[in-house]
């Protein structure tokens, strides 16, 4: 995890450097690995293994391991608290549009998140969220319709 390849865009060179998700980062290491999370600042951080125990580590993990945050799991309640979480955790932060920063660690969550457009007050906005379920969780007042944008 040491070595990392960064994939910078033509917009990232006219804006300078960004830590939006313009870019991503692939790790040099092998493709069969997934990665739990990338630095994202330039200073010391603590390992990561200190964060095992945080919820934005263990739901990483438990996707890299392959299984699913599907709303048909017996633990229902769980689940909808994860997705939801999931969702609130990624559009509220300021720093990535698809992954949720934790003491300078990056845990991308791009492979599980839809893009949707949304009209609401009479304006567009774009979000990303795991379903709309979650999304309408996360919106506040009236909604006036939802467009799910295609990963290409």
């Amino acid at each position: 995890m040491d070595k990392q390849k960064v994939n910078i865009t033509s917009s990232m060179k006219k804006k300078g450097y960004s830590s939006s998700s313009h870019y991503r980062i692939n790790s040099v290491v092998g493709q069969s690995e997934q990665v739990l999370a990338t630095k994202f600042v330039q200073w010391d951080v603590n390992p990561l293994e200190s964060l095992s125990n945080s919820k934005v580590y263990l739901l990483r993990a438990k996707l890299n391991r392959g299984e699913r945050m599907s709303r048909e799991d017996e633990l229902l309640r769980a689940l909808l608290e994860k997705k939801d979480w999931l969702c609130e955790a990624v559009n509220s932060n300021t720093y990535f549009r698809t992954a949720v920063p934790l003491q300078g660690w990056r845990f991308d969550f791009f492979d599980v998140l839809k893009k949707y457009i949304v009209s609401q007050y009479g304006r567009w906005a774009e979000y990303y969220a795991p379903d709309r379920t979650s999304l309408r969780a996360y919106l506040y007042g009236r909604i006036n319709q939802i467009v799910e944008i295609p990963k290409q």
